[in-house]
């Protein structure tokens, strides 16, 4: 599993990253490949996405599958919302904030309801869509938004992958430790934005 998801991680960063296409994402078409990419692009983004996998992880059980379904729905509506022009305020705060927030939950292993957990994730992948569909005008949405959720889902499968695979062989402080690696990168983010 473990080999499985890093080679997924790694290939979709090397193939997706923007120097290996040598020029600015939002110079181009909004294709399904852009939004592939997109997600692969920001490390806010990814962070979170991984963080959220992590999390899933700890918690176990319904989380598992219902806090990664929860964030590419809500994510889709910020997205929506976005395209249609409402703004949204904070919305680069709540996603940088997101990741630190996610770390934290990750490195202190909280156990929040299953409930509880997919609002908090869908508050902030809310946040997350809205910053992705603020980017996105143009007739190709419907495909730059379909590679953005298939972007999402192996960044979280990945996050998924990578968290059994360290909880498995070194245990559940593999897991913190990651959780608070990702929560001091999204504070070194926020710092950076301000």
């Amino acid at each position: 599993m473990l080999t499985l998801s890093l080679r997924c991680l790694v290939i979709s960063a090397v193939l997706f990253s923007p120097d290996a296409f040598a020029h600015n994402p939002l110079s181009q078409s909004l294709s399904f490949s852009a939004g592939l990419r997109h997600p692969l692009t920001g490390l806010d983004h990814l962070l979170a996405m991984l963080t959220v996998g992590l999390w899933c992880v700890t918690r176990g059980g319904r989380a598992v599958w219902l806090w990664p379904v929860t964030f590419i729905g809500f994510m889709l509506l910020g997205f929506t919302v976005a395209g249609t022009g409402l703004p949204v305020p904070y919305v680069e705060a709540a996603v940088s904030s997101s990741v630190v927030i996610l770390g934290l939950c990750v490195a202190l292993a909280v156990k929040a309801p299953a409930w509880l957990g997919a609002g908090l994730v869908g508050l902030f992948a809310f946040f997350h869509g809205h910053a992705h569909g603020s980017e996105a005008v143009s007739p190709q949405l419907v495909s730059y938004a379909a590679g953005l959720v298939l972007a999402t889902v192996v960044i979280q499968a990945a996050g998924i992958g990578l968290g059994r695979a360290a909880q498995r062989a070194y245990g559940l402080s593999a897991l913190r430790l990651a959780g608070g690696l990702a929560a001091l990168g999204g504070a070194a983010l926020t710092v950076a934005l301000a």
